[in-house]
Formats: structure tokens, sequence, C-alpha cells
């Protein structure tokens, strides 16, 4: 969205519309056939917007809050017991454990300060280098099935001139911090691609699109919070089905890639898959690429 430029942009609307970033509307318009009250009025109502969304940056959110939350949690009191209570004696038995706390605890931190660093700078390498293994043309249809605060969707959404990404999640907040389709929408619009996206609720594994419908199918994450094998293959199943012939998935995740590629070819698939990126993610990822046959 373009403000603030040079003065051919306003925005009419009031300082609360800017803030909710609803009934606000910016055009272009001829100052001059303004009358002096509303040309204050939007003039100020500009530079309010304007710097409204100067500070508003896009939220990916923390992956597995509680999973981190628990580490640093875990990592505190294992060095603080460690440490004042370095003998623990149980009746006749005396256990030496301030060596293994502490370490205990240092590497539960270490593990805390990883997932934090790959939540926040980690992800986004990824998510380029999913991209990358997908020959864009522009016009594709693409879906990410466990969308989440839209990383992907968004990313691939750029890719785009004409076509369409739409994103997909149950909404689980144990699986990302502030997980909310409202969210994902707002870093969509903060992102310059609302007109391009599409989010809606919808379950992986039951999936509501009809045979054929997407060039490029992502996701990242997701598929192993289902909790049954059963429903894991299901996913693949679906994400096959969905697929266009001679469409492409890219599909990462930290377990249970093995069973995934083996649902991709009991569909009809081929898959290949990368070894582990420890250098980028943790915990380490691997990205499976399916290819579905043109017939």
């Amino acid at each position: 969205m373009e403000v603030c430029d040079r003065g051919k942009f306003v925005c009419v609307g009031t300082e609360e519309s800017a803030v909710n970033d609803s009934s606000f509307f910016v055009g272009r318009v001829n100052p001059r056939n303004l009358s002096p009250s509303l040309s204050l009025c939007t003039s100020v109502s500009s530079v309010v917007y304007c710097l409204f969304r100067m500070t508003q940056k896009p939220d990916y959110g923390i992956d597995a809050p509680g999973v981190v939350r628990n580490l640093f949690v875990a990592g505190v009191l294992l060095l603080v017991l460690g440490s004042r209570f370095p003998v623990l004696r149980l009746g006749p038995v005396i256990f030496l454990w301030k060596s293994g706390a502490l370490v205990t605890g240092v590497l539960c931190l270490i593990e805390g300060v990883l997932m934090v660093v790959y939540a926040k700078h980690g992800k986004f390498l990824h998510r380029d280098r999913m991209l990358a293994m997908v020959d864009w043309k522009g016009n594709e249809s693409v879906l990410d099935v466990g969308t989440g605060r839209g990383l992907l969707m968004i990313g691939g959404a750029k890719k785009l001139t004409m076509g369409k990404a739409v994103g997909i999640d149950i909404w689980s907040a144990k699986d990302l911090s502030g997980n909310a389709m409202d969210k994902t929408l707002r870093n969509a619009d903060l992102e310059g691609v609302r007109d391009k996206v599409d989010v809606q609720n919808g379950d992986a594994s039951a999936m509501k699109f009809r045979d054929a419908s997407f060039d490029v199918v992502l996701s990242n994450l997701c598929i192993h919070n289902i909790p049954t094998r059963a429903g894991r293959d299901k996913a693949c199943r679906e994400i096959v089905r969905v697929l266009k012939p001679g469409g492409k998935a890219i599909i990462s995740d930290f377990i249970k890639t093995g069973d995934y590629m083996k649902a991709f070819g009991a569909a009809g698939a081929a898959t290949s898959r990368t070894g582990w990126d420890f250098l980028r993610t943790f915990p380490p990822l691997r990205i499976i690429e399916v290819r579905k046959p043109r017939s």
C-alpha cells in the first residue's frame, strides 16, 4: 500500500481506523481539489497511518512454544538445583548429581535458544530453500498445508503474478504461538500480498478441494502433528490427490519423513529427499520433493 508519496496519496479515515487498519481509504487525490479542512485532515491521517505502518512488521511466531518454554524452565531449574544441592541423599543412597544436572541444564538452554533462533531467523532461510525447489512461472495455484502464520503461503504468493496461494490450518496454538487466521491475514497485508492469498480452515487429512486443484503444495512441520500413522498417510494421499498432473509438492519435517515417502509413493508420486539441515534449522529438518506424474 502506497502512502506519503510527496503528497500525491492521501488517507481518508480516523486515527482509530488507521490503527485498526479498517475503513481506511488510500487513494490518489489532487490536493488542490480538497477543502482546507479536508486537506488538513487527510494530511494528519496520512502521517498517522504511515507512522503506524512503519512500526509494524510481520510476526511468524515461535514454533512449538510449549517445548521452548519447558526447555528454558528445565534448564534453569537444573542449573539452580545442581548448584544448590550438589549431593542428594535418599536414605542410605547418595547421588552425586551436580555435574549431570549442570550439563543437562546447559543442554536444555542451548536447545531452547536454537529453537528461538530457528523461529526468528532460520525458518526464513529454510522457506527460501523450499521455494527455490519450484520452477516458478508466476501463474501457479499454490496450497500451503498447515500454513500457521502464513510463512510459506506468503512466500509462495510473492512468486506469483497471476496465480493464487491458499493456506489451510486447524489453528493449534500448541504448534505455533499466536496461531490464528486473523494474524495470518495481517501478515499477508503487511507483506503486500493480501489480494493473492486465501486463508481457510482445513484439515490436512480431509481436504475439501477438488482433485488436481494445485500446481504446487507446500508444507513445513505440519504432518507429524497428526497423531496416528493412518492419519499421516491419509494427509500424504490428500496432497497427491489435490496436485495437478505434473505438479510438485515440497514437504518438510523433522521426523517420520521415511513414512511420508512410502505414502506418497503408494499414491503414485515420485519422491526424493534431502539430508538433514543442521546449519539452518533446529531441530534439523529434511525436505521431500514430491512429483505427480503427468498421466
